[in-house]
């Protein structure tokens, strides 16, 4: 069945690595201990150690593949370096070039590489580097977008680009059951990766108001008023929170720097005091003003009607594409 796995999973379902540090230990091994392929994220910082506990602690966990994402924009060569060498089953890479160098770097030690891409041109870089597979965001997704082109024309024209190489596109954008799972086969995809949906589960370590958020509310918005000091020129999509409504016509000028401090968190380990606008989203440690901060979500959201464990998002995704496959075909 072309439903079936990727990337040594038994699945073709991926975790997408939620920052900055929602998809911990905890999640990335419960969707691989369900047979989708799970996807720690790193620090945007230089942070070998944690990065090398963080793997080690997923392993303890899981016997199944996993791995780890890394944002380019960010400092992240000590951190690379530390994946490569715990010879992490994939390393998916975001908003940079995705060099020949690296990847033939990573091959020689068993590593798989994936790189996140929005755009035709994008990919047909990433496929001339030799890339494992690709994971083609549309516009609808959540959090920071890369592109501007919809999940549906994009993901039919990076499979005919890839042609007959053995390099599966995994879509990337609203998908939350299996409706949008069989959708994205149809569209030539060989795989799905979900972000919002994996973020309200209860192994998530986003903020539970967070979770209850992303149940409570079915809209969202494109817009670039969060953490434009930290990250220039990285819109997102995010859900239209009352605070967000109040402040989505933020004035280009402004950002985050000399905003008030409205929370505290820890991520990855390190203290951070939280300034309005800042882009970091809360998660299971961040005190203040939660409903004030960025809250990230991709279109799908309004599909999301219940915060569930990792292993029932993986069997409902399955279950519902096969049944819709199996009703296609006696239909025929």
């Amino acid at each position: 069945m072309g439903w079936r796995g990727i990337l040594g999973c038994e699945y073709g379902i991926v975790q997408a690595p939620l920052g900055p540090d929602i998809s911990g230990p905890e999640l990335a091994a419960a969707v691989s201990n369900a047979g989708g392929l799970g996807l720690l994220r790193a620090p945007d910082w230089e942070a070998p150690d944690h990065v090398r506990e963080l793997i080690r602690k997923t392993r303890s966990l899981t016997d199944k593949p996993f791995g780890i994402g890394v944002v380019l924009a960010f400092p992240h060569e000590e951190n690379l370096k530390v994946i490569l060498d715990e010879k992490v089953d994939v390393l998916q890479l975001y908003w940079g070039e995705c060099t020949k160098e690296l990847i033939e770097e990573a091959h020689q030690v068993g590593v798989k590489v994936v790189p996140q891409v929005g755009s035709f041109e994008e990919a047909r870089r990433a496929i001339n580097v030799g890339v494992d597979a690709i994971i083609v965001q549309g516009r609808e997704a959540g959090g920071h977008i890369i592109g501007q082109d919809a999940l549906i024309t994009l993901v039919p024209r990076v499979v005919d680009l890839v042609g007959d190489k053995d390099i599966p596109v995994i879509a990337a954008g609203a998908i939350v059951d299996g409706r949008g799972y069989v959708a994205a086969l149809a569209l030539g995809a060989r795989g799905v990766c979900l972000g919002t949906r994996f973020l309200a589960t209860e192994e998530s370590n986003a903020h539970p108001l967070y979770k209850r958020k992303l149940v409570e509310y079915d809209q969202t918005e494109y817009t670039d008023i969060f953490g434009r000091a930290r990250w220039p020129g990285a819109p997102h999509r995010v859900l239209k929170t009352p605070f967000f409504n109040d402040w989505r016509s933020l004035p280009p000028n402004e950002n985050e720097v000399n905003q008030p401090i409205i929370g505290r968190s820890t991520v990855h380990g390190v203290e951070k005091q939280i300034h309005r606008f800042t882009g970091t989203v809360p998660n299971s440690t961040t005190t203040g003003d939660i409903e004030s901060m960025a809250m990230y979500a991709g279109q799908g959201v309004g599909l999301i009607k219940e915060i569930l464990p990792a292993r029932e998002v993986l069997r409902r995704l399955v279950e519902g594409a096969q049944l819709i496959i199996q009703q296609q075909c006696d239909a025929i």
